[in-house]
């Protein structure tokens, strides 16, 4: 405490404002196979576009998975998505690939070009990446160059209509022709570009070099869709002018930056650098059609530099391996040319020249959606951390149908269930295998078998099951599919959450209706559903003129108790967290009355607000002396104990019909 020595105000402040956090309870989690995407991270996925762009589509391998995380992404906007590590790598530009899983990953093990896989790897793994093709410009000669004397047409019989055409030397030193340059005819000597002129009947036409075998050229006119051969005869000695695939993409070609002028560094340092589609898979593009050579392009990068220390105008990096790491969504960098031997360094003499373009194609990556019981397990098992990542409804996707030997159990199920119960703040939800319930014609051995499937998984309130699968329609495929429906067990909790709260039951024609089914693998009817009721689980139903319904909300624990119902579980996770986050507060404070006292005006407003809404019946909370003794103070604790009777979901509805005879009063028979 200060001490005035004279006459004075001293002003002291006391925070009495601090309240309950205000927290969602709608994130949802889950591990899958992909097509793309990081691997064995992290990703927040707020949509299926989102899901699209950075996992890429639905395959035939994996789609179970797919629409798990799509149908929970239907009722809620916040998905924590783990691509496996199920046997994928990266394409590569040469020699072996390699796995590299994300950004993180790629700087700390390749970003100094240690890999040897040549000068580029797809962005993530998978054979997506084997349709990428990436084009590098590095000198202005690459870029555009009249070939002059040193190679001319060499075709007498060079008629209109020919797709091919012989040369004095394809492979000219220093004049070479490259398969996908674009080639024109000139009647002058164009050695100095200025001084080309058009053949006759040639005027403003160039025509792509697809194939080269030994001095033929395979040509076709650019941006032909028919691929036309030449437009007219071509006289044998005529000059050539050859131009990198893509320089109509660029204004200039690649020189000195301004940059390196400006201090001194090394001339020739620019290279124009361009990503395309070399499958048309990505981009939906024909690239055999020449009417689609540049509908196939999907990244440029014009006038980036060797020097490592170049900047742009606006002072950020323009060296070439930084500007495609922030830039691109499709290649890391992982090494210079292998003719550009000062490439990368600070020099101030020219930067080594390479005057050919190069056209690098992707090759050996790779999917394996085969995943492994121990690979889903390691991907669930990112999400261990409670204080990294937040997260409520765990989504199991398809189970195995594959038991531990030892213990009878669904090696899936027991996955998630060892996940929820470590962390204890969160749900998880699953469905049966398969094979239990779809293309099963019996309804009775339907029950059956999701009964027994169950049966054999342990007991847990921090688990949900349901009782099938939905079909349902794959518009990325133009087919109809049979997706497990724990997703959208999962995404109607979620939508409890905004239209009521984490306390009501989700089942039910008010809360539980499953979006976009088109009908169930397994529709059980009463005495089905008494059954897969008493064996902990939750039916899903498609009642003529409601539509398909969650109508269950009892969670896997096996005893009687109030946490076998899912309102009830999922009411405690949320006070729990809430008052746990509040609660921070009090740490390193005195176990004192007023710490005390403030813990209880935090707690108890925020409990009424849960009763006036309906979640709680009644509660008490204690903090005082009589929890919070000597012992406990003595050991540096703290101890608030909270009280709750939770408010119970309908169930069972009974309704007592009477007929009554004339002349008796209904209060005679009332009671």
């Amino acid at each position: 405490m200060a001490f005035l020595v004279s006459p004075g105000v001293h002003v002291r402040e006391f925070d009495a404002s601090t309240t309950t956090p205000v927290l969602g309870t709608s994130t949802g989690a889950i591990a899958m196979p992909a097509y793309k995407g990081p691997v064995s991270t992290v990703v927040n996925i707020s949509s299926e576009a989102e899901l699209v762009e950075q996992f890429g589509k639905p395959q035939g391998d994996n789609f179970e998975w797919w629409f798990s995380a799509a149908n929970f992404l239907q009722y809620s906007n916040a998905l924590k998505v783990v691509r496996t590590e199920s046997g994928v790598v990266n394409a590569v530009a040469s020699g072996s690939a390699i796995l590299i899983r994300d950004n993180d990953h790629y700087q700390a093990a390749y970003s100094a070009g240690e890999a040897s896989v040549g000068e580029w790897a797809a962005r993530s793994a998978g054979t997506w990446g084997n349709s990428i093709g990436v084009s590098t410009c590095a000198s202005a000669t690459a870029y555009a160059q009249g070939l002059g004397t040193n190679n001319l047409v060499d075709d007498a019989a060079a008629a209109a209509g020919d797709t091919s055409i012989s040369v004095d030397d394809a492979d000219a030193t220093g004049y070479a022709i490259n398969v996908g340059d674009l080639i024109s005819f000139s009647s002058a000597d164009s050695s100095t570009l200025s001084n080309h002129a058009d053949v006759t009947g040639h005027e403003g036409i160039e025509y792509e070099v697809t194939a080269i075998s030994t001095d033929l050229l395979t040509i076709r006119r650019k941006d032909d869709p028919n691929g036309a051969g030449l437009a007219a005869a071509v006289a044998d000695n005529s000059f050539i002018t050859r131009k990198w695939r893509f320089h109509d993409l660029f204004a200039t070609a690649p020189g000195t930056s301004q940059w390196a002028t400006d201090n001194g560094r090394g001339a020739g340092d620019e290279l124009h650098v361009v990503v395309y589609d070399t499958t048309g898979d990505i981009t939906g593009a024909d690239n055999d059609v020449a009417g689609q050579r540049q509908t196939s392009v999907i990244e440029k990068y014009a006038e980036v530099s060797k020097n490592p220390k170049s900047k742009t105008a606006q002072g950020g990096s323009n060296y070439y391996p930084d500007v495609i790491y922030r830039a691109s969504n499709y290649v890391y960098w992982m090494d210079h040319n292998s003719s550009g031997t000062n490439w990368g360094t600070d020099t101030t003499t020219a930067y080594t020249a390479v005057n050919t373009p190069t056209a690098t194609i992707l090759t050996s990556g790779t999917d394996d959606y085969a995943v492994t019981a121990g690979e889903l397990e390691l991907g669930y098992d990112l999400f261990d951390d409670k204080e990294l990542h937040t997260i409520d409804l765990v989504i199991g996707g398809p189970s195995s149908g594959v038991t531990n030997s030892a213990a009878g159990q669904d090696t899936h199920v027991t996955m998630i269930t060892d996940l929820v119960e470590k962390r204890k703040d969160c749900v998880g939800f699953v469905s049966p295998y398969r094979g239990a319930t779809v293309n099963v014609t019996s309804r009775i051995t339907q029950a059956k078998n999701v009964k027994d499937a169950f049966d054999l998984c342990p007991s847990s309130s921090y688990m949900v099951y349901d009782s099938g699968y939905k079909y349902m329609f794959d518009k990325y495929n133009d087919v109809f599919r049979f997706v497990p429906l724990n997703g959208d067990i999962a995404g109607v909790c979620a939508e409890t959450d905004k239209v009521a709260a984490t306390w009501f039951s989700p089942a039910g024609s008010a809360r539980g209706a499953i979006r976009g089914a088109v009908k169930l693998s397994f529709n059980p009817n009463q005495a089905q559903r008494d059954t897969l009721y008493s064996a902990r689980v939750n039916p899903v139903v498609n009642f003529k003129g409601e539509g398909v319904l969650l109508f269950g909300d009892k969670t896997a624990l096996t005893k009687s108790s109030a946490f076998n119902r899912i309102n009830v579980r999922r009411l405690f996770l949320h006070v729990e967290r809430v008052i746990e986050e509040a609660s921070r507060a009090s740490l390193f404070e005195f176990n004192d009355e007023y710490t005390r006292n403030a813990f209880k005006k935090l707690v108890e407003p925020f409990l009424r607000d849960v009763q006036s809404g309906r979640g709680i019946d009644d509660f008490s909370v204690k903090c005082d002396r009589s929890n919070n003794t000597d012992q406990v103070i003595n050991s540096n604790e703290f101890r608030g104990d909270v009280y709750i009777r939770p408010a119970y979901s309908i169930n069972f509805i009974n309704l007592t019909f009477t007929a009554v005879r004339n002349g008796v009063s209904f209060s005679e028979v009332g009671g």
